[in-house]
């Protein structure tokens, strides 16, 4: 099956389409209430903590695990919502990534090495989105559930014919790093470095492995939106959704934060590099992540994305840990990935 319709980073179990997108100091300053009112901030208070993996559970590149130190900061206290998205928008006119054509270079620079010229149909807007399968199929082949769709962008987040209307609650998807700066830049905030998101998730517990303790999602009541059954093509919907929920649908964790586990990953300001955890030293100091991004699986830098999503499941993949990793590139757009906001406390 040929599924490489244009330029696509596989970054172990997420594909991203590359296109351009506006550049964020265009983008006006003004902070509508909206984004207030819907999204209030929690103020994360500093502290130190163990950053990586708690145990045998985790990949390579949550260990070793290591001491950070981070001042206060504020947090968004759910993911972005379509309405906040809706507002920011409306009052700049910004146009996100996977709404923009690809040029000839963009393809070719991100294509494998022998891919023909792309002819006009491939360079059209688009983005990746999750289509279920049929039965049981190899886990280790990611295109099995990713197609790329054509017009599918944050307003169509399953492509033509599908839209946001009466989900103004649920989390914005479909954006690229880019389109989450952006938004960050014009709301008056920034988004939340690697460290900052992790600390934020534990909640103020020590030494456990997800929000609310060390007991698993899958046991008792729902605690996440998750995957139950079978990844990728039977959901139990032991949480009530197949797709991504509305913000907040379920408990907040210590600090009173809510879906930092599952729903929607969550792009952070860090660069992704695998070996980062090696090279920091203990003891840093609002760490602002890897100076040079490395992933071994490609050459291809990415941004670091953090949380999981309504497709992880423990059968494929536990990135609803709170030390899970995973990363893409930061032109992608994907129908389970999301964001928050951050901000520094004035002095």
């Amino acid at each position: 099956m040929q599924v490489f319709l244009r330029p696509v980073a596989v970054a172990t179990m997420l594909l991203a389409a590359c296109q351009s997108s506006k550049p964020a100091g265009e983008i006006a300053k003004a902070v509508p209430e909206i984004i207030r009112q819907r999204n209030p901030m929690v103020l994360i208070p500093a502290g130190a903590f163990e950053m990586g993996a708690d145990d045998d559970a985790g990949m390579p590149d949550e260990y070793p695990r290591h001491t950070v130190q981070l001042d206060s900061f504020w947090l968004d206290t759910h993911e972005v919502t379509n309405a906040e998205f809706r507002a920011f928008v409306e009052a700049t006119g910004y146009i996100t990534t996977a709404e923009r054509p690809m040029s000839r270079d963009e393809y070719m620079s991100a294509a494998p090495p022998g891919t023909p010229e792309p002819d006009s149909s491939d360079l059209a807007p688009g983005s990746l989105v999750f289509v279920p399968t049929a039965s049981a199929v190899d886990l280790n082949d990611v295109s099995q559930w990713w197609q790329f769709v054509r017009g599918a962008s944050w307003k169509h987040p399953d492509g033509p014919g599908s839209g946001i209307g009466g989900k103004d609650s649920l989390p914005v998807v479909q954006v690229s790093w880019e389109d989450a700066n952006a938004f960050a830049e014009w709301a008056g905030k920034r988004l939340p470095s690697e460290a900052e998101w992790e600390f934020a998730a534990r909640g103020g517990l020590k030494g456990k492995s997800y929000p609310w303790g060390d007991e698993a999602p899958q046991a008792g009541p729902a605690k996440a939106n998750i995957w139950g059954g079978h990844f990728p093509y039977k959901n139990s919907l032991s949480d009530k959704f197949y797709g991504p929920a509305p913000a907040g649908s379920f408990p907040a964790n210590g600090y009173g934060l809510q879906d930092m586990s599952g729903n929607v990953w969550e792009w952070t300001a860090d660069w992704y590099n695998a070996r980062y955890y090696a090279q920091e030293k203990p003891g840093a100091h609002n760490p602002k992540g890897a100076s040079t991004p490395y992933d071994p699986e490609d050459s291809q830098a990415k941004r670091v994305i953090r949380g999981g999503s309504f497709m992880c499941s423990d059968e494929y993949c536990r990135g609803y840990r709170v030390s899970a990793r995973m990363k893409t590139t930061p032109s992608s757009g994907l129908s389970n990935l999301g964001f928050r906001c951050a901000r520094s406390v004035a002095p």
